[in-house]
């Protein structure tokens, strides 16, 4: 009797799927107005191309207006979100935004600290509505323990001066390059500066938003300022980032891709409250507008510090 034929081996199905995109580990804190955080990081992540890895940090509670409190997460559970999923998936890129406590930022940072060739970007909000008695050793722990470990620092202008030079007391604005050398410091290649205020020319108001490293500006895009007021720009604009050096941009180009993304988002941005302006980071998403239709968007507000000195419904961009 003939012996039967061994049976053949069963196809590998993940050998005829589609390749994954590249995950991006987001560690933020739960935003419910959608705006910026967790909700904003998974937003323009997806926006991107790339997968979110969202981890939560910390409950904030607010509105489009303003933050009231937040109540950050235990640090071993920060922690055991971010390892739980990093033993079954492969990640691309890590991205940092608010974490709630210092003790999350060491828990953070040991993460990290394992995968040391994953590039990190870091977002540095505005902070003042923290308590003094929780601020002052949340910037110490993540001057130490997160600026070594990031590539590239994002925040606006005031917020970057007053975290990376507090003592400053110069009539003149630090430049990018003064702000890259104190991030250096620390550790951390690049800063990417927005809301520079330029000088103003002919009564139009510019600002710069400028990639540093301690030798120099390397790259950036001006706009011209409008009276408007946006929250989430700094999460989309380092979100953004993050996605592209995942899906392995080089550098200065995932800037440049990341800052006109954040300028088409805000062109689109919407305005779902009382309060501020949204990025719609799915505005590529959206049918034209019908031709002789105004902008609803068209009535400024004041300026905030997460703004980036940009007004929706018409493009910013000068060079």
């Amino acid at each position: 009797m003939k012996p039967s034929p061994d049976p053949a081996p069963e196809a590998d199905p993940a050998a005829h799927e589609p390749p994954a995109p590249a995950c991006v580990m987001s560690f933020n804190g739960s935003d419910p107005s959608g705006a910026g955080g967790l909700a904003g990081d998974i937003a323009t992540i997806a926006a991107m191309g790339a997968h979110a890895l969202p981890v939560v940090t910390a409950i904030v509670l607010r509105d489009t207006a303003e933050v009231f409190e937040q109540t950050a997460i235990d640090p071993d559970t920060v922690a055991s979100q971010a390892r739980a999923i990093l033993e079954d998936v492969t990640i691309s890129g890590w991205k940092v935004g608010f974490l709630g406590s210092a003790d999350a930022v060491a828990a953070v940072a040991e993460v990290l600290s394992d995968y040391p060739d994953v590039p990190l970007v870091s977002h540095m909000p505005a902070l003042s509505w923290l308590e003094e008695d929780e601020l002052q050793p949340y910037l110490e722990a993540f001057r130490e323990l997160i600026l070594p470990a990031t590539e590239v620092l994002v925040g606006n202008h005031k917020t970057l001066t007053d975290f990376l030079l507090p003592d400053w007391d110069s009539e003149r604005p630090p430049s990018a390059r003064e702000l890259a050398v104190a991030a250096a410091e620390h550790g951390t290649r690049y800063v990417l500066v927005t809301g520079v205020l330029l000088p103003s020319k002919g009564g139009e108001q510019f600002i710069d938003n400028v990639l540093a490293s301690a030798q120099g500006a390397l790259t950036g895009e001006k706009f011209e300022r409008f009276e408007a007021a946006f929250v989430g720009a700094g999460d989309t604009l380092s979100a953004a980032l993050a996605s592209l050096l995942a899906a392995g941009s080089e550098l200065q180009a995932a800037v440049g891709e990341a800052l006109s993304f954040l300028d088409q988002s805000l062109d689109s941005g919407f305005r779902p409250g009382m309060g501020n302006v949204v990025p719609d980071r799915f505005f590529w998403a959206l049918p034209p507008p019908e031709e002789g239709a105004e902008d609803g968007l068209a009535q400024p507000d004041e300026p905030g510090e997460d703004n980036n000195g940009a007004s929706p419904g018409m493009s910013r961009r000068v060079h």
